[in-house]
């Protein structure tokens, strides 16, 4: 039988479409927070519109996963991206005409959300298949995929930042609306028909969607090495959403610093993130995992809280970001490839979809925490405590026993969990290693 012909277009196709999704994001991130607070001076008000994007967006991500498997990843991005795209513009056109009050400002927010999560789903899915297509070893797909959202977090800020302070915050918005449009061309003219899309079985045609949606949580509850990353993760997410969305912002505008130092920030740790998920991504095979992730984690996240808590020159500020930066683009490489590795390929869509949510329900609590915090007790008590309980969260949490799975199955590939139409049981039932 012949070989497929290699092909890394699927492969470029799917890194574009995250690269302008993301920087999307990173722009609105920027953007949102620093309008809502400028125009109400209420830091529980910016929390609130933080929650109004981020609760959507991981519940209708939790929920899509069936839906993406069945459906096909490249459907439901290019739709999503519309969607998103059209939120955008409406947000800015309805500020335009003077017809955007909070409420109508949070359930646009809220659209926004709800379709980025099963978009942000849909592209992750593609990425082992894409990885098959160009032969790419999939430790440096997800290396590249660090670059990717790295370079995204690079541009985004800087480019929202610049704005936000040259032409105000909404005009940010225009180039979010104008990334999310140009991520749904990408998907449409760079990705073929079918791209992700397993041809389903008779017994999967029969199934219905919550017995799919149930097959995702019987996988999770046999892999505890991604119940403890779930865990983890989920906590370090809810304080570093809290910095984005709250505390960051209030800290440009409390210290005079302004927007353009908060994207210079976030453009500078992005930068060193992209350096270094590209050293992940050419070593990544040859790393062990557990030592690097784990020393990456505390690098990468206790500095920068307690960097803001302190009076220090901006160069000096800027330089603890950078090294957050480099530490933290050792982390979606690791976390993508144990992932991709250890959940079956049919199961994927349902499974990352799970996965990825619980590890970011804390998100959309974080703004509403970090906003009520600094209402409660001032922005450097908050600053201190987040960082230090960022600290302990990284450290003692590698502790554990399973974590020492990381390294022992490497590059074996997922699981052998059959098909549905392969077994009458649930995908919990053969997952003894």
């Amino acid at each position: 039988m012949t070989e497929p012909r290699r092909s890394l277009r699927p492969m470029a196709g799917v890194l574009a479409a995250m690269t302008v999704s993301m920087t999307a994001t990173r722009v609105s991130a920027i953007a949102l927070p620093w309008f809502v607070y400028t125009s109400t001076g209420s830091a529980a008000l910016t929390g609130v519109v933080a929650f109004a994007e981020m609760a959507p967006y991981v519940l209708v991500k939790a929920l899509t996963g069936p839906l993406v498997d069945r459906a096909g990843p490249r459907r439901i991005s290019w739709v999503c991206d519309v969607v998103s795209a059209s939120a955008a513009a409406a947000v800015v056109l309805l500020h335009a005409a003077h017809l955007l009050p909070l409420g109508a400002l949070i359930a646009l927010v809220a659209v926004i959300g709800a379709a980025r999560g099963p978009g942000d789903l849909a592209k992750e899915t593609m990425v082992p298949e894409a990885a098959e297509r160009g032969r790419v070893p999939l430790e440096r797909a997800t290396g590249l995929m660090g670059v990717t959202e790295r370079l995204a977090s690079t541009v985004g800020p800087g480019l929202g930042g610049a704005m936000v302070a040259l032409l105000g915050p909404l005009a940010s918005l225009v180039i979010s609306a104008v990334c999310f449009a140009l991520g749904s061309a990408v998907v449409a003219a760079a990705l073929p028909r079918g791209m992700g899309h397993r041809a389903p079985g008779s017994g999967e045609q029969q199934e219905g969607y919550w017995r799919r949606f149930g097959q995702g949580f019987a996988f999770l509850r046999g892999e505890p090495l991604l119940l403890a990353i779930i865990v983890m993760v989920g906590f370090t997410n809810l304080l570093d959403a809290a910095f984005s969305q709250v505390l960051a912002p209030v800290w440009a505008k409390e210290s005079g610093h302004g927007p353009a130092v908060l994207g210079l920030n976030s453009s500078v740790m992005g930068l060193t993130a992209v350096g270094g998920s590209l050293v992940a991504a050419m070593v990544a095979h040859r790393m062990r995992r557990r030592p690097v992730f784990f020393v990456a984690f505390l690098l990468a996240g206790p500095p920068k809280f307690l960097i803001l808590a302190t009076d220090v020159p901006v160069w000096a500020m800027v330089s603890v970001f950078a090294v957050c930066g480099f530490a933290g683009g050792f982390l979606n490489p690791i976390l993508g490839a144990i992932s991709y590795e250890r959940v079956p390929r049919h199961l994927l869509g349902r499974v990352s979809a799970l996965k990825d949510s619980l590890a970011w329900a804390g998100i959309p609590l974080g703004g509403l925490l970090g906003g009520a915090a600094v209402t409660a007790v001032g922005l450097a008590p908050v600053l201190l405590v987040s960082g230090v309980a960022y600290g302990l969260t990284t450290s003692l949490t590698g502790l554990r026993r399973e974590w020492r799975e990381m390294d022992r199955l490497r590059g074996q590939g997922p699981p052998a969990v059959p098909a549905p139409e392969e077994s009458a049981g649930t995908a919990g039932d053969r997952l003894s290693r």
